[in-house]
């Protein structure tokens, strides 16, 4: 019973400090760009926004806060907890900590859907909509071909090289995408949205984001301690009275929703589903329970910081991609040594 409060209150800490760094890093971020805003202008903003109270600043700086600084701060926590949530979903469901929306082929799928949609030219929604299909399709087909070739004993193996495998194919048809769209103007703009970006996101279209992450989040949310069975065999989940097959059906089509909808609006940012699990885990420890909103709160924070530096470190901003591959494969390296010389 002592130790069960000893580990109650110790997690409840770390929760309260990880609240906190997000915090400040939510307060950093308005102030980090090429336009600069002052701490005291943020307060301003935010009580003529509140209570009526005019700040006295310029349209201008009324417009980049509101306008674009601000909706930008939420995409970002948005997409990184998405990531983050379907990353760790995944990882618990395939009982493979190398499991990822990247690996299993759903980023891929995802991009090819948006890809065509944006060569198209369709509406925000149906561009969405194509690619949750052709994400939800990606995941099919790599679970579908793992189950077919692979068995119990090599079936985390099995998984992770069918799932490189499909995110070859579908890369390749984004290949083809780039190949025939248009080079003067849907060319430029699906490679530079392949790299990830922030910086599309609006309120008009934050919405695309929001809805999908709750419709994703609430559900894992309420399932979480069930989640935590699917570390056990097929055979003992039963026992306990989870039907193993509709959960994992849940589990999957809930994080692709998640995925597909962060793709048709940031591009492909790669590495946060797959690091940020490891890093919640080693904070936290390997129960769902706890792990999952801890996994929502340093996955945003992550992206937040990311973004930042993004738009803050260059004259250009650089695509969000780009540096979450540097940072994350280094630090995935980092995870492989310490897991060969013994760490939890």
């Amino acid at each position: 019973m002592l130790l069960n409060e000893r580990k109650k209150s110790k997690h409840f800490w770390i929760i309260v400090i990880i609240i906190a760094i997000m915090v400040a890093a939510v307060f950093l971020s308005f102030f980090m760009g090429r336009f600069s805003i002052s701490p005291a202008q943020v307060f301003a903003l935010a009580k003529e926004k509140i209570f009526g109270i005019d700040s006295g600043f310029s349209q201008s700086v009324k417009n980049v806060f509101f306008n674009i600084r601000l909706p930008r701060v939420i995409g970002a926590f948005l997409i990184g907890a998405a990531l983050s949530l379907s990353g760790t979903v995944y990882q618990a469901t395939f009982k493979n900590p190398m499991v990822s929306p990247d690996v299993l082929g759903a980023t891929a799928g995802a991009g090819l859907g948006a890809a065509i949609g944006l060569m198209l030219d369709v509406s925000d929604v149906m561009v969405q909509a194509m690619s949750f299909g052709t994400g939800l399709l990606a995941v099919g087909i790599t679970c579908m071909i793992g189950t077919a070739v692979g068995n119990k004993k090599n079936m985390t193996l099995t998984l992770v090289l069918t799932g490189m495998v499909v995110q070859a194919m579908f890369s390749a048809v984004i290949s083809l995408v780039k190949y025939v769209a248009d080079p003067y103007s849907k060319l430029p703009a699906i490679t530079f949205w392949l790299m990830g970006s922030v910086s599309s996101v609006t309120f008009k279209n934050l919405h695309l984001i929001l809805i999908p992450f709750l419709l994703g989040s609430i559900p894992l949310f309420f399932l979480r301690w069930k989640i935590n069975l699917l570390s056990l065999s097929d055979e003992e989940s039963l026992s306990m009275g989870v039907n193993v097959s509709a959960l994992r059906a849940v589990v999957i089509v809930c994080a692709t929703l998640m995925t597909s909808a962060v793709v048709s609006i940031s591009g492909m940012i790669g590495w946060v589903g797959l690091i940020i699990p490891h890093v919640a885990r080693m904070i936290i420890g390997p129960n769902t329970k706890i792990q999952l909103p801890v996994s929502i709160l340093i996955g945003g924070t992550y992206l937040l910081l990311i973004d930042d530096l993004a738009r803050s470190w260059m004259a250009m901003e650089i695509p969000i991609g780009i540096l979450t591959a540097l940072i994350g494969a280094p630090f995935f390296v980092f995870l492989i040594y310490r897991y060969k010389k013994g760490g939890r």
